[in-house]
């Protein structure tokens, strides 16, 4: 390895929509010299924004990867998506990213999508630093912001730098801990070189005040600072900072950062903060996970020594080379042209080549080591999630949560002819998004396509006709309904068939009973004396599985129910594997019509930004939508109303809040929970599916 592992940082940048993430991405590229020219979002010619939808919308779809280098550090850099409906982009980034840069807009401050990633972020214990970006905007506030994140974060920020300057004025940034002052002249186009001063006696009151809030939280974590700060002794910035570090990498403390990527504004300092404050490979614990033969858990050290391991985070399809598995490696070294083992899928396969990520350009190499993240090229059929390893010492690791998707449509193409097209692309499309899913209705004959939101379908279908040249028409948008029970019943189910020759016989006795929110299905098996023999249990649990996908309400899956095979009986020569699987499905229509079968809807949690006038007009709107407001504040001069309306309610949204405020108001959402749909509404949703 040309820089040892230490110096290695796998980060992602990640935040909510509009914080400017890839112009932050933009930026570290130019300054570490990757690119020589500095790509803008709104000219549609940023590195990362490389697809034909990014560039015209202004947004990220897909979490690009690029390699750079600062101040002889390796540094790896995932930037994803803000937009709710690629939420999978962003989790799918932070399982195999060390330390993440959570940006924040310095007027907007936290958003619920800022919430969504801090959670995310959490959930895979990722330690984390933050830039505050936008301050040369009317509003901006630096400490406001940290103010904020503390607050409604829990996030213990703590400021490590102070802004010079509101909105247009903000011209330098003062380094608290090393006392310095970092000019940005204006006719210094791209901010390369601010220049350095001595922090000017007007605001040495306050960079006392945050140094030593500084030198306090960093005393949390190092009982020798402590007792030299205690002893009024002198202590260095190294101390300080190690301290801070050792904080981070905890996740006890987040050190933020603030300037204007835009403006060439404090970038560098907050790279500088990259390389003191977020972990290298080898300060994280080793990856665990399951060896295979035995069934025991084992750690996986990142050493390029130790025997191989390492997990497929994103699949794409390219061109030239077909498909491009996006690997980290957490164990042990890869050589392009040897051979893994894919412990998810059982099969040996060759690795025809790997390549380093420039964004969609590539540059190959030889070989990826521990801590390191690239492409492999040569695997058949990679998922997201995927585990691959050396064939000795097979090991499963932890697999990547997916979504479930809220809302479907149907699709089919213009031509007849393009109908295998299409299912091709579709193919392609959610082998490399999966939260994206398609399937055949053998019922209305449609294809019916699901994802995460409105969005999300439009920029699907767009690239089906872009990447994969299928025209196709889009149907109605439907929401995602599903079904759950509300009470514990036992159910038997029997199939006996005889016409001549061999019959069929099944016969069980299943008891089902709701589960908590989000528990999903199970089955249990509780058969004693062997009434339902071993052979037929796994036909019994098939028949269940396929049953759920089809409830007794509307026909949406069940889900949160556990299912007990309690009893049954059988036939020495007519009992087969088809028929219990028969008598299970009978069991399961009956036990759920039983149970009190309910309806329920995705419930999304909506952020409404509207002038103060338009304030009750909005807030009628969203109770007529079945809303339910949580709470009202105010930011900038604007009113903020927080609320969660069912999506069912929330199409053509967009255009009814900017009728109603003249164009003045906006709003974001993301999912929050599935919940029961009110009694009124299931009846008339299950009546429009009866007819």
């Amino acid at each position: 390895m040309s820089v040892p592992l230490q110096k290695y940082r796998n980060i992602g940048i990640a935040a909510h929509i509009d914080s400017g993430k890839t112009t932050v991405t933009e930026r570290i590229l130019f300054y570490t010299g990757v690119t020589h020219k500095i790509g803008e979002v709104h000219e549609g010619e940023t590195t990362t924004d490389w697809m034909e939808q990014e560039r015209e919308r202004g947004i990220t779809i897909q979490s690009a990867a690029v390699s750079c280098v600062w101040a002889g550090h390796h540094i790896n850099i995932i930037d994803t998506p803000g937009h709710v409906d690629f939420t999978i982009e962003v989790g799918r980034s932070l399982r195999v990213l060390d330390g993440v840069v959570a940006v924040f807009c310095g007027v907007g401050g936290v958003q619920p999508q800022s919430e969504t990633v801090w959670r995310q972020a959490n959930r895979y214990r990722v330690p984390r630093i933050i830039f505050v970006n936008k301050l040369d905007r009317v509003g901006a506030d630096f400490a406001r912001v940290v103010d904020d994140i503390n607050k409604k974060l829990k996030a213990n920020a703590i400021a490590m730098q102070m802004q010079i300057g509101l909105s247009e004025d903000f011209n330098a940034i003062i380094d608290v801990l090393s006392r310095r002052m970092f000019v940005f002249k204006s006719d210094d186009k791209y901010g390369a070189k601010p220049e350095e001063h001595a922090i000017p006696d007007e605001y040495k009151e306050q960079v006392d005040v945050l140094y030593n809030r500084i030198v306090e939280k960093a005393c949390d974590f190092d009982e020798a600072l402590a007792d030299k700060f205690l002893n009024e002794q002198e202590i260095t910035v190294p101390e300080v900072k190690a301290a801070l570090r050792k904080g981070t990498v905890e996740r006890k403390v987040v050190p933020a950062f603030c300037g204007s990527a835009f403006k060439n504004k404090g970038v560098q300092l907050m790279l500088d903060g990259v390389v003191d404050y977020l972990p290298s490979p080898l300060d994280i614990p080793p990856i665990e996970g399951e060896i295979l033969a035995t069934g025991k858990m084992e750690a996986r050290p990142a050493d390029p020594s130790a025997e191989f391991s390492g997990l497929v985070f994103k699949v794409m399809t390219d061109p030239f080379v077909g498909l491009l598995a996006f690997v980290r490696v957490y164990s042990g070294t890869l050589k392009a042209g040897s051979y893994v083992y894919n412990s998810t899928k059982g099969n040996k396969e060759r690795v025809s080549r790997l390549v380093r990520f420039h964004a969609d350009k590539r540059e190959d190499i030889s070989e990826l080591c521990a801590g390191d993240i690239g492409g492999v090229v040569g695997l058949k059929d990679p998922m997201t999630g995927d585990t691959i390893c050396s064939e000795d010492h097979p090991i499963l690791l932890e697999k990547i949560d997916i979504p479930a998707p809220v809302i479907s449509a149907s699709v089919e193409p213009k031509s007849k002819s393009d109908y295998e097209k299409m299912t091709l692309g579709l193919r392609k499309l959610s082998q490399e998004d999966p939260s994206f899913y398609f399937s055949y209705d053998k019922e209305t004959g449609q294809t019916v396509i699901k994802g995460m939101g409105e969005l999300h379908l439009e920029i699907m279908v767009d690239r089906l006709k872009r990447e994969h040249k299928v025209e196709v028409t889009q149907g109605k948008l439907e929401v995602a309904y599903k079904e759950t029970i509300r009470k514990l019943v036992e159910a038997e189910g029997k199939f006996i068939r005889q016409s001549g020759g061999r019959g069929q016989y099944g016969h069980v006795w299943i008891t089902f009973e709701p589960q908590e929110r989000g528990k999903g299905f199970e089955f249990v098996n509780d058969v004693v004396g062997g009434t339902v023999p071993r052979e037929y249990i796994p036909a019994v649990e098939k028949g269940l599985k396929e049953a759920i996908n089809n409830g007794v309400l509307g026909g949406y899956p069940v889900v949160d129910m556990k299912a007990t095979l309690t009893d049954g009986s059988y036939h020495d020569v007519d009992s087969s594997e088809m028929a219990f699987q028969v008598a299970a499905s009978l069991a399961f229509k009956e036990g759920v019509s039983k149970a009190d079968p309910v309806l329920l809807e995705p419930i999304m949690k909506v952020e409404v930004e509207t002038p103060e006038d338009y304030m009750g007009d909005v807030m009628g709107d969203l109770n007529s939508r079945r809303g339910r407001i949580l709470g009202m504040e105010s930011r900038n001069g604007n009113s903020i109303v927080l609320a969660e309306v069912p999506l069912a309610e929330m199409f053509g949204y967009a255009t009814q809040l900017r009728s109603m405020t003249k164009g003045r108001a906006s709003y974001t959402m993301e999912f929050e929970c599935y919940r029961e749909t009110p009694k009124n509404v299931q009846e008339s949703l299950v009546a429009s599916q009866k007819k």
